[in-house]
């Protein structure tokens, strides 16, 4: 049976998940230089984002609760200010012992389970995002270098 991109965020893991875009990178006339810029970029971001999906614990940049890991939510997660908007929450949210900075209701983040950032973490500071200031600058071009990205993963969902 086919599933569509859309189906397999909802219930897939992770390793099916990137399979199936790879496989589509490999289908489409994308260019090399963002076909290899698109895959650690999925991998990390399934590494948070399937751990609250499983948890009934997904939201928005801006905090409001989600009740699917759509390819639009996955797609508003590629920006860099918001993935380290999300590193952050999550850093906080495992310290606390409950999903801050959301809008989830207060039983519902007292149900969270700690997520693992280490991918998270090695791939923000691989782009040179300070994990000790949320509020530090970043070059301009990994910001830009990843609205590309976006743009090409886009495509393939």
């Amino acid at each position: 049976m086919i599933r569509t991109m859309a189906q397999l965020l909802q219930s897939g893991d992770a390793d099916t998940i990137v399979a199936a875009l790879e496989a589509a990178l490999q289908r489409s006339d994308e260019s090399p230089f963002w076909r290899v810029k698109v895959t650690p970029l999925v991998r990390t971001l399934l590494s948070v984002l399937l751990p609250l999906r499983d948890q009934r614990l997904l939201f928005t940049p801006e905090g409001k609760p989600e009740t699917e890991l759509t390819p639009e939510l996955m797609l508003r997660w590629c920006d860099l200010v918001s993935l380290r908007h999300l590193a952050f929450t999550l850093q906080r949210s495992n310290q606390s012992g409950r999903l801050e900075r959301t809008r989830h209701d207060a039983g519902s983040a007292a149900a969270y389970r700690s997520v693992d950032l280490e991918q998270l973490g090695s791939y923000l500071s691989s782009y040179s995002v300070d994990l000790r200031n949320e509020f530090a600058d970043f070059p301009i071009t990994h910001y830009n270098l990843h609205v590309g990205i976006a743009d090409a993963l886009r495509k393939l969902l």
